[in-house]
C-alpha cells in the first residue's frame, strides 16, 4: 500500500508542527479487505479505513483540513466527487486534552487498485494504478492556507530526482 506513506510524507511537509514533531503523527490501516475478481488475474484492490491521529496538536484544525483535502484530490478524488461517499468517505473526531491541545483522528475510506501480470518468464509484475483524473490537477508547486491573516499550512512540492 503506497497511500498511507504518501499522506503521511505529504502532512509531514505541509503542517509545521508536524515536521517539528513527526513522531505526534500515527497512522493505521484498518478494517482492510483485498478484493479480487475471481478471474485468472491476479489484480486485486485494496480497501480499508486509513486512521490518522494528530496527538497533543496545538495548531488549526483548519490546517490539517486544508492539506488533507489537497492530498485527496490527487490520491481518493471519488470521495469529493461520490455524492455517498462524500456523506461518510472523511470523517473525524476530537479529543480536547487540556485549553491548548488535541488529539485528532481522522478516519478515510480508501481504495488502491492493484494490477499484477504475468511476463511469461514465471516473474510477476505488481502495479499500482494511479487514480482517475476528471478534472485538472491542482498544479502549484507552493501554496499557503491562511485565515485571519494567520499562516495555517503550507506545501512545496518536493523537487523530483534527475
Amino acid at each position: 500500500m503506497y497511500k498511507p506513506k504518501s499522506l503521511r510524507a505529504h502532512l509531514k511537509a505541509a503542517i509545521a508542527d508536524l515536521t517539528r514533531n513527526p513522531d505526534k503523527l500515527l497512522i493505521f490501516a484498518d478494517e482492510g479487505n483485498t478484493v479480487a475478481t475471481g478471474t485468472n488475474s491476479l489484480s486485486f484492490e485494496y480497501r480499508y479505513k486509513l486512521d490518522i491521529i494528530i496527538t497533543d496538536y496545538s495548531g488549526d484544525a483548519d490546517a490539517v483540513m486544508v492539506a488533507l483535502l489537497a492530498w485527496i484530490q490527487i490520491h481518493q478524488r471519488d470521495l469529493l466527487d461520490n455524492a455517498e461517499l462524500r456523506k461518510t468517505g472523511i470523517g473525524f473526531s476530537v479529543d480536547f486534552n487540556n485549553h491548548e491541545t488535541i488529539d485528532l483522528s481522522i478516519k478515510l475510506a480508501l481504495t488502491e487498485r492493484v494490477v499484477v501480470k504475468e511476463t511469461g518468464t514465471g516473474r510477476l509484475d505488481v502495479r499500482h494504478l494511479t487514480e482517475p483524473r476528471h478534472a485538472p490537477v491542482y498544479s502549484d508547486e507552493f501554496w499557503q492556507a491562511y485565515t485571519d491573516g494567520l499562516l495555517l499550512a503550507e506545501w512545496c512540492t518536493p523537487a523530483t530526482p534527475a
